[in-house]
């Protein structure tokens, strides 16, 4: 599965589950229902559509975030170019009925008669996946969706609601500080044709090397509730950085753009989903298109960077019973 060697117009464009054709980097829209601090909602809709004119069509969003905000900002950034759009949001309940609702909410908020992907946002233990999956064919018949996808869900859980219907897509955190995924989900994935979108692959700002103490982060900025960018747990994940920062500086790029590009390098299943809230950061995170990396450069990235090499949970540990579930 590996595709590194040649940065062509075929790592360019990936594919979903169900066949649909994506730009290979997707664009995250959590930043602007006012997760990270400094959004700004008209930057973030041409941020929107310049990332449609540079090739990413991948915009992905949720109901979740900001109760609709995120969902509202990017139907107003596709109005008129929906053709050019991969949509895709996440229902917060499991629920057949509760999607029903859901789905026509997030249709409201994003202006929009259908979106292509659509996510169960987290497992609930309480429904049964194949209600859930049976819900989402559902709403495939009557054209409100033309897939769904699961997020953060396990292996099993995934089997079980394949074989109701074609999952997509799974969207599942995966970086060089998180590669958990490798050992079970990934396997799984690639079994049954599931894409992996692949979000936070920069470990929400972590392997940029931008932030070095807890002082870089604002005081209403929600990644200070993750023991990841707290305390010992932070300096020892700077510290890490230095294998990734070295690289990108004899490739003459930025930490950030060999991150993504080695998720870019570890299957052309993978779809990185980068938040980029200005037009700026869109072009920031295209950079990792045009670095090259050979199989040494990715097999030294893997030695310095094993699996749990982070320090800290990736969420609040209250947080982290519902992954992986």
């Amino acid at each position: 599965m590996l595709a590194h060697a040649d940065r062509g117009d075929a790592m360019r464009t990936r594919r979903l589950g169900d066949g649909t054709e994506v730009g290979a980097i997707a664009l995250g829209a959590m930043a602007f229902a006012g997760f990270y601090a400094g959004g700004d909602d008209d930057e973030g809709v041409r941020a929107i559509r310049h990332a449609l004119d540079r090739g990413v069509t991948l915009i992905d969003t949720a109901e979740a975030y900001g109760q609709g905000r995120s969902e509202g900002l990017v139907g107003r950034a596709v109005r008129g170019r929906r053709d050019a759009a991969v949509i895709a949001t996440k229902s917060s309940g499991a629920r057949p009925d509760y999607l029903r609702q859901a789905v026509d909410r997030s249709l409201g908020h994003l202006g929009l008669d259908h979106v292509d992907l659509y996510y169960l946002h987290r497992m609930d233990p309480g429904v049964p996946i194949e209600e859930t999956a049976g819900a989402m064919a559902d709403l495939v018949v009557v054209g409100k969706i033309r897939a769904y996808g699961l997020s953060e869900a396990g292996p099993r859980t995934i089997r079980r609601a394949h074989a109701v219907h074609p999952v997509a897509a799974l969207q599942t955190e995966y970086s060089l500080f998180h590669r958990d995924p490798e050992a079970e989900l990934l396997p799984v994935t690639r079994e049954l044709g599931i894409a992996y979108v692949a979000y936070s692959p920069l470990s929400r700002g972590l392997l940029t090397g931008r932030i070095r103490t807890e002082d870089d982060l604002d005081p209403d900025d929600w990644r200070r509730q993750v023991p990841r960018f707290q305390g010992e747990n932070l300096a020892r994940n700077v510290a890490a950085l230095s294998p990734l920062e070295a690289m990108a500086a004899a490739k003459g790029t930025t930490a950030a753009s060999l991150a993504v590009a080695w998720v870019l390098a570890k299957g052309d299943d993978l779809i990185p989903l980068v938040g980029m809230g200005r037009t700026s950061s869109v072009d920031r995170a295209l950079e990792a298109l045009d670095v090259a990396l050979t199989d040494a450069d990715v097999a030294a990235l893997d030695a310095a960077f094993p699996a749990g090499v982070a320090a800290g949970t990736r969420y609040p540990e209250a947080m982290m019973g519902a992954l992986g579930i």
